[in-house]
């Protein structure tokens, strides 16, 4: 009969309206006794499954936790990443809170054939927490400048809070702040040494180096003040002068997010920059060699010297304010134990 027919059409798509009403409504910024209200409604309406309802209610807090994230300026790395940070720790708590206090998992209402319903929520969140990982090493690739200290604090924050509703992925932020510090320290000591052969490749050897030396600043390490004056020898010599004063920049700007796990990493790069700088001095000495004076010949060797017995031993110092041996000893230690 068209009729009757027609009355349950009208009557299903009243219901489909209803249903997409509802959920539309969970897209939106809904506190967790609305959430209740709408998902008491669902669940009163029986067109949907325990499971397909954990999924629709997921499906509609993640678009409004995207549309939040969209409306984060991204044109700073550092902005918005930091606002990224803290919409995910507010807004995705929220998220995990209402699911956690609608949907109990504890006595599951399927049979245990089944496929478990807490996997659902379970692997969501892995899955933010991906997007998360991936958008901070997006914009740490970007660069933050010299806030990557302040930085690392924010999401270990975030992190840690986290770890209340048993999502702790602090273990995951090292290796990403890791990589940019070592990434960043690299580039900082190769500028230094390509400014070392620039300045060899202008220097001259005088009689009275110092007075040329006067005018190149060196700045001291913040890390212990008055313990770690940089070699005044070395004001003599301009090219090492200025070589020392693109490391100690690399080292304060390290010192700000500097893990034991890169000792190594750091030791072997200023390894490979020190056998840089040693190339450069020996083929200055092969181009101007039969030119020297023997004046020359003796500021050579002072040259050398003062690379070799002040600004070596200057910078195992600052290696060792970086990383003190008691705590590698400890971290070695600790590794061995596991081993």
């Amino acid at each position: 009969l068209p009729v009757p027919q027609g009355i349950v059409e009208e009557v299903r798509q009243s219901a489909q309206l209803m249903l997409n009403q509802l959920i539309q409504q969970l897209r939106t910024n809904l506190p967790l006794p609305a959430c209740l209200r709408v998902i008491g409604f669902l669940r009163r309406m029986d067109v949907l499954t325990e499971a397909e309802l954990r999924v629709k209610f997921l499906q509609a807090r993640d678009a409004w936790l995207r549309s939040t994230h969209a409306s984060i300026p991204d044109h700073d790395p550092y902005v918005h990443i930091t606002k990224t940070i803290e919409a995910c720790r507010v807004h995705l708590f929220d998220i995990v809170t209402q699911y956690r206090a609608i949907f109990s998992d504890e006595e599951p209402l399927v049979p245990a054939e089944a496929p478990a319903e807490g996997a659902i929520f379970h692997g969501w969140v892995l899955q933010k927490v991906s997007e998360f990982l991936r958008t901070l090493q997006r914009d740490l690739d970007r660069g933050v400048g010299g806030r990557l200290d302040s930085l690392l604090g924010q999401c270990m924050y975030f992190g840690l809070s986290f770890s209340r509703v048993g999502v702790d992925f602090r273990g995951q932020l090292a290796p990403l702040f890791q990589r940019v510090a070592a990434d960043a320290f690299a580039r900082a000591v190769e500028e230094a040494v390509e400014k070392f052969r620039e300045e060899m490749n202008s220097y001259t050897l005088i009689s009275a180096p110092a007075v040329l030396g006067g005018g190149v600043a060196v700045p001291v390490p913040a890390a212990q003040p008055g313990t770690l004056q940089p070699p005044m020898v070395l004001l003599d010599f301009p090219p090492l002068a200025c070589f020392l004063n693109g490391l100690l920049v690399a080292f304060n700007d390290l010192r700000l997010c500097c893990p034991v796990a890169l000792a190594q990493d750091v030791t072997a790069c200023l390894d490979s920059a020190l056998g840089e700088v040693t190339k450069t001095i020996l083929a200055f000495h092969r181009a101007e060699e039969a030119a020297f004076s023997g004046r020359e010949q003796e500021l050579f060797t002072q040259f050398c010297t003062a690379f070799l017995e002040d600004l070596l031993p200057y910078l195992n110092r600052c290696l060792q304010v970086l990383f003190p041996p008691a705590q590698l000893a400890q971290a070695l230690g600790e590794i061995s134990a596991f081993g």
